[in-house]
């Protein structure tokens, strides 16, 4: 529910729907990777899909996407078009588990490359076609500078490596090597050196089906005398979504956020900054939400932050505990809405990531807060402003005359509080009700105050302690 009203508000914003389209193509045949009970003389469903970028989130919910698309279409195989050199090893596996646990069989055309995260998930696949050329393999786990990560990422790679031939009946232990350098493989490899297969080697131990030249060859030659082909394409708001996680357009989006709520508390009653920080803030959560970056508790904790620091500001005068929870709240959500971690598990996530993420949301803030300042500036010098702000001067020499200063004889001077001062409110001195405000703090009703200033017309006071 959540999921799809989140959608659903974010296609209002940028008045984009999506919609599916489809291309047809003739010609295909079968492949003894696919069980007799599909085979017929009758024109099969060909459902493709290009995996020809880094993978991560945006590839891995196109993926989900294009495989509802084709069991609803009732596709007799899914093809995927493969061309990647790797990625993030989480979405890796969960393409990978998507793939095993699909009714439809899946083929995969290895283009050119499908090194790491993409020759898991061409192991995972029923059959794996190569183009001349084309490797795969090479799927050490590494950061985004190329150094190798430590062994418990390797481990983990390993063991989803090995698992993965097994259920598709290739050989595990060429699979783990493709991972692990200290492997040796009899026959295949030394150890020392991470395995990658040309296309003649891959078929050579198993790891590829048949070397063709493009799609159509692959299914002319392996069984379809006609087939229908459907190809998955990406709608204008997928890709809408993929320009807003851009790290610059988050950046963006937290500094209208911070700026219109700094805006906001020191002019407040203005309205439009603290609307356009609620706008800032669903496009920032909404695209990570459906990207799965962002998860629920996230943004309740932003939301959380949110209201604590508007309670520090209007109902608890000072700055304390709710002020400086709210503050961690807000930043530790946007920070970790940008990173890939499940509740606070990052077994998985690069350190590299969570730098990124803690410097984009902390120079977005000082660009935000300091933004919001120069704005209010220039925004109350303009001419809208001043048709509602009192900017004349009342001169003397045209007869206004100053307030009385008698009220500085009240310095110095004692009484009681006789509402609560948080931090303005009314005193009691000589008799007298007088509007003051608390100098610090907070001061109770019935407390004892004296008068310690006197400025623009009005008492300041502080509680007098015994």
């Amino acid at each position: 529910m959540i999921r799809t009203a989140l959608t659903l508000l974010f296609s209002f914003f940028i008045f984009l729907t999506s919609y599916a389209q489809q291309d047809t193509v003739a010609i295909a045949k079968d492949s003894t990777k696919i069980k007799e009970a599909v085979i017929s003389n009758s024109a099969k469903r060909i459902y493709k899909f290009n995996v020809k970028e880094e993978i991560g989130p945006p590839v891995w919910r196109k993926m989900q996407q294009a495989f509802e698309e084709a069991n609803d279409w009732d596709a007799d195989l899914i093809l995927l078009h493969m061309n990647t050199y790797g990625g993030m090893v989480i979405h890796a596996d969960s393409m990978r588990t998507k793939i095993l646990n699909s009714k439809i069989p899946v083929w995969v055309f290895i283009d050119n490359n499908a090194a790491s995260a993409g020759a898991l998930i061409s192991i995972a696949c029923d059959s794996i076609y190569m183009r001349k050329g084309a490797n795969i393999g090479a799927a050490t786990v590494v950061n985004q500078t190329g150094e190798q990560m430590p062994d418990k990422y390797q481990s983990y790679m390993r063991s989803t490596m090995r698992s993965t031939a097994e259920a598709k009946g290739r050989n595990p232990e060429i699979a783990q090597a493709m991972v692990d350098a200290s492997l040796a493989v009899a026959g295949v490899s030394d150890s020392g050196k991470v395995i990658t297969f040309t296309a003649s080697e891959a078929i050579t131990y198993g790891f590829c089906e048949g070397m063709h030249e493009s799609v159509d060859e692959v299914l002319t030659e392996n069984g379809f005398p006609e087939y229908e082909m459907k190809t998955y394409v990406v709608s204008s708001l997928e890709t809408f979504i993929g320009w807003m996680i851009n790290p610059a357009i988050s950046g963006v989006l937290i500094m209208i956020i911070i700026g219109g709520i700094y805006f906001e508390l020191q002019s407040p009653g203005i309205g439009f900054p603290i609307a356009a920080s609620i706008i800032a803030a669903l496009l920032y959560f909404t695209p990570l939400y459906l990207e799965g970056l962002a998860e629920n508790w996230e943004i309740i904790l932003f939301l959380v932050g949110i209201v604590l620091v508007a309670v520090e500001v209007f109902v608890i005068p000072g700055f304390g505990i709710a002020g400086v929870s709210g503050i961690a709240f807000i930043m530790t959500a946007l920070i970790l809405s940008l990173v890939n971690n499940v509740g606070f598990d990052f077994e998985l996530t690069m350190p590299t990531q969570i730098i990124n993420a803690f410097l984009t949301v902390i120079l977005a803030t000082v660009g935000g807060f300091f933004g919001s300042i120069y704005l209010a500036k220039k925004f109350l010098s303009t001419s809208m402003m001043s048709s509602i702000v009192l900017s004349s001067v009342q001169d003397k020499a045209e007869g206004f005359v100053g307030v009385s200063s008698s009220e500085h004889e009240f310095i110095g001077k004692q009484g009681v509080a006789s509402t609560i001062l948080r931090p303005a409110g009314k005193v009691e001195i000589d008799g007298d009700m007088h509007d003051a405000t608390a100098l610090t703090g907070y001061i109770d009703k019935g407390e004892a105050i004296q008068v310690v200033k006197y400025e623009t017309a009005q008492l300041f006071v502080k509680k007098v302690t015994s």
